[in-house]
């Protein structure tokens, strides 16, 4: 989950997650030990992303951009049915030096509260123009793998949450660090930015702050800053 979409030190105890459940369910407790297991119910998902921080409709393309860097993130119209859900299919594809180097397919949906679920991803790794790698893949409900919460409805600065979970593989974490930051970029400037601050057990040392503004989404992240919204 490296890429701008989700960019992608579990600091302090973890908060039970907000499940599509209308409460929390199954939360993972860095203090209480308790086993990570969400509650997943179709019924208390929608259809729409609309999250004011992870906007995602059908249409919309994100580019950012980074020294030789560039990712195009397109919100798609197709969905895919996991565990009963369906999710929104966003089409991110990586560049180096004008190059594909990375195609990916990620599954997201947002629950009544507001939260914005990632449910796994199909992804692939390009040299030259072809696939070396599919490693990273994953889905919710396959080999153990669960979703976790990419965007909360009501972010607090503090609240750290599970991102995606998928033993040994997908471990991601984030943490609010500020909600009333500033940020400019290419596409523009944008005050009251939320920021994060994103880690795994799987890689420590890392950690990758991410700036997200209201009505737009992830400004920047990652070495990449946005340089382009098209709609349509």
């Amino acid at each position: 989950m490296r890429r701008i979409t989700l960019l992608g030190v579990i600091v302090g105890s973890m908060l039970a997650f907000a499940a599509g459940c209308g409460g929390p369910s199954g939360g993972s407790s860095a203090k209480s030990g308790k086993a990570y297991s969400p509650n997943i119910h179709p019924a208390n998902f929608v259809d729409v992303i609309d999250n004011k921080y992870f906007p995602l409709d059908p249409g919309t393309t994100f580019v950012y951009e980074g020294n030789a860097e560039r990712d195009v993130m397109a919100v798609t119209s197709d969905t895919k049915k996991i565990m009963g859900v369906e999710c929104v299919v966003v089409d991110d594809r990586g560049y180096e030096g004008g190059k594909l180097i990375e195609k990916t397919y990620d599954w997201f949906v947002q629950d009544k509260r507001g939260n914005v679920w990632y449910f796994g991803e199909d992804t692939a790794e390009y040299e030259n123009g072809k696939v070396t790698s599919t490693k990273g893949s994953w889905e919710t409900g396959v080999d153990g793998a669960k979703p976790g919460i990419i965007m909360q409805a009501d972010p607090k600065v503090g609240e750290s949450y599970r991102q995606e979970y998928y033993k040994g593989e997908a471990e991601d974490m984030a943490k609010v660090v500020g909600l009333n930051e500033s940020a400019t970029v290419p596409y523009g400037s944008f005050d009251h930015v939320l920021v994060t601050k994103e880690s795994t057990p799987l890689e420590p040392g890392y950690v990758e702050h991410k700036y997200y503004a209201a009505g737009v989404g992830q400004v920047s992240g990652g070495g990449l800053e946005l340089v382009d919204v098209k709609h349509g």
